[in-house]
C-alpha cells in the first residue's frame, strides 16, 4: 500500500500536484449566528462541492472568531462575514465581501475564477 501512496504522489506531482499544497481553494470566511452565512450554507454550499467551481477551488472554512491560520499569513484578514477569497498556492487571486445571494453569487465566482485563469497563465 506504501509503494502504491508513493507512485500515486509521484504521478500527481509530475502534473504539477503537491501533497498538502492544492493549488486553488475558496476561502470562506464565517462566523457563529452570521444570518448571511447560514443562507449561503443552505442556498449554495451543499451543492458547492459537487459543481465544477468546487472541484477547482474547494471550499475552506475560517471562523472569525478563531486564530488566524498560520497558512494564511500572507492573506489580510477580513472583519464582513461572510467573505470569500480565492487563494491559489498561497497567494489572493480575488475577493468576495457579502453574499449578494444565489443569483449573484455565481457569476461573481465565475469573475474570481477568470482571474484565476489569468493569474495561473
Amino acid at each position: 500500500m506504501r509503494a502504491f501512496l508513493i507512485g500515486a504522489l509521484t504521478l500527481l506531482a509530475g502534473f504539477g500536484v503537491h501533497a498538502g499544497a492544492w493549488s486553488a481553494e475558496l476561502i470562506m470566511i464565517e462566523e457563529p449566528g452570521c444570518p448571511w452565512c447560514r443562507a449561503w450554507h443552505e442556498q449554495i454550499g451543499i451543492a458547492y462541492p459537487k459543481t465544477e467551481e468546487g472541484k477547482r477551488a474547494p471550499l475552506r472554512r475560517v471562523d472569525l472568531t478563531e486564530p488566524w491560520p498560520e497558512d494564511l499569513k500572507d492573506i489580510r484578514r477580513e472583519r464582513v462575514t461572510p467573505t470569500f477569497i480565492l487563494v491559489d498556492a498561497g497567494n489572493e487571486v480575488a475577493r468576495l465581501r457579502g453574499y449578494p445571494g444565489e443569483n449573484f453569487f455565481w457569476p461573481l465566482l465565475d469573475e474570481m475564477l477568470e482571474k484565476l485563469d489569468k493569474a495561473q497563465n
